[in-house]
């Protein structure tokens, strides 16, 4: 056994005084927000969003749809988690068709009182579609909702398609930290 780090950058927005954009989707996906029988949905929609990604090495649990359900279960039972910025996508292909939730978020107010990005994850079929920056914004209007002036997320170095959007979103980079994982060497 060793250890790897993953370095991650700490990332943070002023919500104050800030009129954030509504959030548009595509035709046919719609927000579904918070709601206690959607836990296992956010799970499993966390671990198909996760699992092949880099994060499911920085966290493992991300890598597990067991791991993820418990995730998903420890940040709704957090002291400051806010339903108002947890949310899920959904995607039907018709009226009448189930949905197939495609995304989620979930955000809590920390110690500090900033809001902070628990998780942002869309699944793989259904990137480039806007969804991600959808997501954020519905959930940084959760936070300004709920008196939140600032925001804050961490993001692993190596994923750029997330780090340009958090920048075109308004957040920057505040602070390096390193994450340390042990791995098993073979």
């Amino acid at each position: 056994m060793g250890l790897t780090y993953f370095k991650r950058y700490r990332m943070e927005v002023s919500l104050a005084n800030r009129v954030l954009p509504q959030p548009v989707l595509p035709h046919g996906f719609s927000f579904v927000p918070w709601d206690e029988s959607l836990l296992e949905s956010h799970a499993e929609t966390k671990y198909l969003s996760f699992r092949a990604e880099i994060d499911a090495n920085v966290f493992p649990c991300l890598g597990e749809l067991a791991g993820c359900y418990r995730l998903m279960n420890e940040i709704r039972h957090k002291d400051g988690f806010l339903p108002a910025a947890t949310w899920l996508l959904a995607h039907r292909e018709s009226a009448n068709a189930n949905p197939e939730f495609c995304g989620t978020i979930q955000g809590i107010r920390d110690a500090a009182g900033l809001g902070a990005i628990q998780n942002l994850g869309v699944t793989p079929e259904r990137r480039s579609l806007g969804l991600g920056r959808a997501l954020m914004l519905r959930a940084l209007i959760g936070f300004q909702q709920a008196g939140l002036k600032q925001a804050f997320l961490e993001v692993t170095a190596q994923n750029a398609g997330a780090i340009h959007l958090y920048q075109q979103l308004g957040f920057a980079h505040c602070r390096t930290v390193y994450k340390a994982v042990e791995v098993a060497y073979s």
